[in-house]
């Protein structure tokens, strides 16, 4: 590589060229397999026409008929409203219990914790099932309700992980030496310096966890019996893949218009960008902390 006067760019080798040029077309290639089907799904949710777009991108018609048929849709609205619950509550219990366990472990004079943290690796491999872990939440009275949602998985002990070595790479230990000659106990220390100190990978765990509330189901179909309690991605599959749909709770307007097909057409591209949006709303906030928080809490030094 040759650098050219002071001030101007570098100049690059033939084969540097070729090498950023080959790099170029497979990340174009690449962007286009991701993008597009993103973009399709964004303009066929405003098709007004229930007939395939093909690999075109132009609706046949534009309409926002698909969006009117969800929000007049009652089970998407408390699916929503279901879904930020045990989003929200669920996340905030994530993140206390993860953190709970992550700073202990994260503490050299914390005797056992080898112990623990094998303990611990070992549900990373090996659980009881679905049906003993079934049982337990029926024996505990927890069906039907939001404890069966967000109880049953309220750590992962990956993210665990990566939070306990941010908390021993960046957290010095003369900061508690420190803090315990002014009178600070451990909770005071946790609580005053350790979490302020811990907001980047605080925000990138909580965001894997509310990612993943968001967008589960499984639990839902498993330990919910109460349509009024369903998440929204459950009522989201019920209309993409069982194709239920209760025609008593739609807009009377498009029942007289459409058939319950050429419904559960209109709506399927709408309702997964109205699933997607808070998602994709929310990243861009969180972003800045992503990479850092990712990158310090995963390496060791």
């Amino acid at each position: 590589m040759e650098l050219r006067k002071k001030g101007r760019a570098i100049r690059h080798t033939i084969g540097d060229r070729i090498f950023l040029t080959v790099d170029f077309i497979v990340l174009f290639l690449l962007l286009v397999i991701i993008v597009y089907p993103l973009l399709y799904i964004l303009f066929a949710s405003f098709n007004g026409q229930t007939t395939k777009m093909g690999l075109s991108l132009i609706p046949e018609k534009w309409s926002l008929q698909g969006y009117v048929a969800i929000f007049e849709y009652k089970y998407i609205w408390s699916g929503y409203l279901n879904t930020i619950i045990y989003t929200v509550v669920g996340t905030a219990i994530n993140l206390f219990v993860t953190i709970c366990c992550a700073y202990p472990l994260s503490r050299r004079d914390f005797k056992g914790r080898g112990l623990i943290m094998v303990m611990c690796m070992i549900t990373m491999y090996f659980s009881g099932g679905l049906i003993p872990t079934y049982l337990v939440v029926k024996n505990l009275g927890l069906l039907n309700s939001i404890w069966a949602i967000v109880l049953p998985n309220a750590m992962s002990v990956y993210n665990m992980i990566v939070m306990r070595t941010y908390f021993d790479n960046q957290i010095p230990e003369e900061l508690l030496e420190s803090a315990q000659l002014d009178g600070c106990g451990n909770i005071g220390f946790l609580r005053s310096i350790v979490l302020p100190l811990s907001v980047p990978i605080l925000a990138v765990v909580g965001l894997f966890y509310a990612v993943n509330h968001w967008n589960a189901y499984f639990n839902a179909m498993v330990y919910i019996t109460d349509r009024t309690k369903y998440p929204l991605q459950v009522i989201l599959r019920d209309i993409l893949i069982t194709n239920t749909l209760d025609p008593t709770e739609t807009s009377t307007d498009i029942i007289a218009q459409q058939g319950m097909e050429e419904r559960r057409n209109v709506m399927k591209y709408s309702l997964i960008i109205v699933a997607s949006l808070p998602v994709l709303v929310l990243y861009p906030f969180i972003q800045r902390y992503f990479v850092k928080g990712m990158m310090i809490g995963a390496l060791k030094g």
